[in-house]
């Protein structure tokens, strides 16, 4: 019986040790624009404007001005995200923002932040995005489309793909 005793309270330590939930989850992706920072700023500065070179946005709308409030992002999958304004920084040409509601069809993440900062590089600009979330389905065993893998797949496609949308439409001269 004493031992029973002992081995209970090391097994219940241990099941409690395995069930902590999700951890936080980072990505970054970056790209070189031929471009001054200043003329990327003009087209990626404007926070609801994100619609004009991100090609996975159908419709990209804001309420308040264009470096505060809010956005409604709508993506060509259906899902729709709502975005708020955290920080934004004109002269750093930076602002971060975070994500409402999620939607799963949209992003499958249950959370995010980021920030997107504008910087000299050379005779361009280098454009960095960042951003920290937490997986689709925050249980213990989320199912595979839900996990960190999926959620850091799909960012990781969001900003790459949007960064690349953005220097087509600075480079090109013309938004999608």
């Amino acid at each position: 019986m004493r031992l029973s005793l002992l081995v209970l309270p090391l097994a219940l330590a241990a099941t409690a040790a395995l069930a902590h939930g999700p951890t936080p989850q980072k990505v970054s992706q970056s790209i070189t624009i031929k471009a001054s920072p200043d003329a990327v700023w003009k087209v990626a500065g404007d926070f609801a404007g994100i619609g004009k070179w991100h090609p996975a946005i159908e419709r990209a709308e804001g309420s308040g001005s264009k470096d505060a409030g809010s956005r409604t992002l709508t993506f060509k999958n259906g899902g729709k995200i709502e975005e708020s304004l955290d920080e934004y920084k004109a002269d750093a040409r930076s602002y971060s923002y975070r994500m409402g509601e999620p939607d799963l069809k949209a992003l499958p993440v249950s959370s995010y932040s980021a920030t997107f900062t504008v910087s000299p590089e050379g005779d361009g600009a280098k454009v960095e995005w960042m951003g920290r979330f937490y997986r689709g389905d925050t249980g213990n065993e989320p199912p595979e489309n839900l996990s960190d893998e999926a959620g850091k797949a799909a960012m990781n496609t969001y900003f790459s793909e949007g960064l690349k949308g953005l220097k087509a439409a600075v480079e090109g001269g013309k938004a999608k």
